[in-house]
């Protein structure tokens, strides 16, 4: 069995399929706008907004073919083990040097990143980073993400050693602790990027904690993150569990939306946390997990997928890579549609909330701007929404928030 073909075919048909989703996500420029959203953009600001999604839809496209072209050369001429006969021959060293340079490759992506947050976001008014910014931002998620990675490949490699064929459990249950400290973590991660300062006292503050004592939801703290030294673009969220929950709010949202409409978002998030949406999303992290410590077992007690891409050996990173670019990759269309549907209904749920506590219409109005905001699609293609979207249509969200009203 040649392993090299299988895998080029398997990337080859991920590519195809999202660039399908990608031309329907362009085509559905030209679906009629549901009634529910219609005062949303006028006529200036929806020709202004075509223009946007086609430029963002051509460079997504673009960027999606050097992707692939780049990945694929990588698989079809061996770089990956022309690159770990450079290091040391140990296996943590031939699984750091495979994870580097498959990290070192997105440098071919890097271009259409900064066109699409340099140029066109700029062009239409959401860019606030400076270049400056920009590559900081890049290099900070760069050594992080080699960080996570070089980790978890030590993980492999000390399981798979120790525990052969209990692998798969073992694996999973240690990739979901990871998932979840980063979670956990993620307030303080974020302190890296961006600046958190304490909500100020006031109406705003007095009314949000007011909330949380009616429903007996409790938060260690309210924050405000700069989110506009980067974009004009605004949103909110929970972070962390149980005692350590901080909800964030960006300061782009507070200056754009009254007191009402922030209470509305806000009962939004918290409608997630009674619900307990963030823990039983671990669920399918664990699942996820599962699967890929599954695609971890089966890839290790394969020898001929390693030699067929110049190895003489077992390589954990070049591993990783298989698992995440060909096996999770081909599967994941069909994750994403399960796990998606779940999502959107959590989000109906969470919107429930809003309207229960009194803010139905203040919801609608919030999510209207926030649409505005940042540009939403308000006509998206059915497939592309049961495929991609964590979060309902907007028309559908607020024909759901009106009938429980």
């Amino acid at each position: 069995m040649n392993y090299k073909v299988i895998s080029c075919i398997i990337i080859t048909i991920v590519a195809l399929f999202n660039a399908f989703t990608e031309y329907l996500d362009w085509k559905s420029m030209k679906n009629r706008i549901p009634d529910s959203v219609k005062d949303i953009y006028d006529e200036e600001t929806y020709k202004k907004w075509c223009s946007y999604h086609k430029e963002k839809c051509r460079l997504k496209l673009i960027s999606s073919i050097v992707s692939f072209v780049v990945g694929l050369l990588a698989f079809v001429i061996n770089v990956y083990a022309y690159f770990a006969g450079i290091f040391p021959d140990t296996a943590f060293w031939g699984m750091f040097a495979v994870t580097l340079l498959n990290m070192l490759l997105d440098v071919f992506i890097l271009p259409f990143d900064y066109y699409d947050r340099m140029k066109i976001e700029d062009k239409y008014g959401f860019n606030r980073s400076t270049k400056g910014t920009f590559w900081g931002d890049k290099i900070k998620g760069f050594l992080i993400s080699l960080i996570v990675f070089v980790v978890i490949g030590c993980l492999f490699i000390f399981l798979h050693r120790k525990l052969g064929d209990w692998l798969i459990l073992a694996f999973a249950i240690v990739l979901t602790m990871i998932m979840l400290l980063i979670v956990f973590l993620y307030p303080v991660f974020s302190k890296i990027f961006n600046k958190f300062t304490p909500l100020e006292d006031g109406e705003l503050k007095d009314r949000l904690t007011e909330l949380l004592n009616k429903n007996g939801y409790q938060v260690k703290e309210i924050k405000v993150m700069d989110a506009s030294k980067r974009s004009t673009k605004m949103n909110a969220y929970f972070a962390g569990f149980g005692k350590m929950k901080t909800i964030v709010l960006y300061d782009t949202l507070k200056e754009a939306m009254t007191t009402d409409e922030i209470c509305a978002v806000f009962a939004h998030e918290m409608g997630h946390g009674l619900h307990k949406d963030t823990l039983k999303g671990q669920i399918t992290t664990f699942i996820q997990m599962f699967i890929l410590s599954a695609m971890a077992w089966l890839t290790v007690r394969t020898p001929g997928l390693f030699t067929d891409f110049g190895f003489d050996k077992i390589n954990y990173g070049f591993a990783m890579i298989v698992i995440l670019n060909v096996g999770f990759a081909f599967i994941m269309p069909l994750f994403g549609l399960i796990t998606n549907y779940f999502s959107r209904k959590r989000e109906y749920r969470a919107d429930e909330q809003a309207v229960k506590e009194g803010y139905g219409e203040a919801l609608i109005s919030a999510l209207k701007k926030l649409a505005k905001s940042n540009y939403a699609n308000l006509s998206p293609d059915p497939l592309v929404v049961k495929l991609t979207y964590s979060h309902p249509a907007l028309s559908q969200r607020i024909d759901a928030i009106r009938r429980n009203k």
